[in-house]
């Protein structure tokens, strides 16, 4: 067995192939070249275990080295950093290191989603990219009429229909017109490539039955439940819901040392796209006034601010999507009593 410790750039790559002693057989620098890889790893003897670590490019480079060796490992970076630190850092000396955890089964690893998944993450987190252009342009817009002392009308919305109306037929001079047509034109732009982008999402969502379980939770859509099930990937790789709001990013960071145990600010580890998904989520539990996650955010509203209570609503419909992808079954919201009291009301949303 060969162990391949493959430290990945943008244009090169530095390979270390090492044998069960850790001896070092062979190392060199490749360049980004699909078929060059591919005679690198077709030419070694026997059967090879490659490990890289989670960079921004590794799936190209996963999908070009999978075909050709036994196994290949996705290291988790934070906890390798934090296991085999060292003063000096080059290419060479990195791969060395994870070839070295490799053949010591030591390797921390991160999750490799199926290729479905990593199409469904593209997928949404590209609608995320054209709103967020969306919204800058929209912001200049204002940024714009704020220059030239205009206040946009406050009856209707400014980038609805008759705000778009009033925008075209507003009368500004050069270049503040030119502007003002042109941001218009990228709006109309934009507008139509995130329309088909969400009906490529509409379609795997009808084709996806844990989506369309995750759509029956109040505040969950069609972008958001596939953000969500995109980001999770297969749910039995956690044990317990703790384990999926820590990978959510949703539990406070402690400090225990002797008898001091303290909590602090939320950990912010883990997939930052799933922790705003649920937070999204919570801000629309009102949709449903009578459901019990409505009324455990107003009750956390009046003891705590109410950003506090959508990351406590977050953090519940983290446990709760949980028991639905491991059971199959929709969510169920029991009734409300106006009888029931604040603490069974409490245990019955944990």
């Amino acid at each position: 067995m060969w162990y391949v410790g493959l430290d990945i750039g943008l244009k090169w790559h530095y390979v270390v192939v090492m044998d069960a002693e850790g001896r070092i057989h062979q190392q060199q620098r490749l360049p980004h070249d699909p078929l060059l890889i591919q005679r690198f790893f077709e030419t070694l003897a026997g059967p090879a275990q490659v490990v890289l670590e989670a960079t921004g490019n590794w799936v190209a480079v996963y999908e070009r080295v999978e075909p050709y060796v036994q196994e290949v490992v996705l290291a988790h970076p934070l906890k390798v950093k934090a296991i085999a630190s060292a003063r000096i850092k080059t290419d060479k000396i990195d791969a060395t290191t994870l070839a070295h955890l490799l053949r010591a089964n030591l390797i921390p690893r991160a999750y490799i989603p199926p290729r479905a998944v990593r199409e469904w993450r593209e997928v949404v987190r590209h609608r995320a990219f054209l709103v967020r252009l969306q919204t800058r342009v929209k912001n200049r817009l204002h940024t714009l009429l704020a220059k030239r002392g205009v206040t946009p009308p406050g009856h209707s919305d400014l980038f609805g229909v008759a705000g778009r109306q009033w925008l075209t037929s507003l009368g500004l001079p050069d270049p503040y017109g030119a502007m003002r047509t042109r941001y218009l034109a990228l709006l109309e732009r934009f507008a139509h490539q995130i329309r088909e982008v969400e009906r490529t999402i509409d379609q795997t969502v009808q084709t996806t039955l844990e989506a369309r379980l995750l759509e029956t939770i109040p505040g969950i859509g069609r972008y958001l439940a596939l953000l969500i099930l995109a980001e999770i990937g297969d749910i039995h790789r956690f044990p317990d819901p703790k384990h999926l709001v820590a990978y959510a990013g949703l539990c406070p960071s402690t400090y225990a040392s002797g008898q001091t145990v303290r909590h602090g600010r939320l950990t912010h580890q883990g997939s930052p796209w799933l922790r705003w998904a649920l937070v999204e989520a919570a801000c629309h539990v009102w949709q449903v006034p009578q459901s019990r996650l409505c009324r455990v955010y107003h009750q956390l509203c009046q003891r705590r601010d109410a950003k506090t209570a959508r990351v406590a609503v977050a953090r519940k419909l983290c446990t709760i999507l949980f028991a639905m992808l491991r059971k199959s079954e929709p969510y169920r919201d029991c009734p409300v009593s106006p009888l029931d009291p604040p603490r069974r009301l409490d245990a019955a949303c944990r």
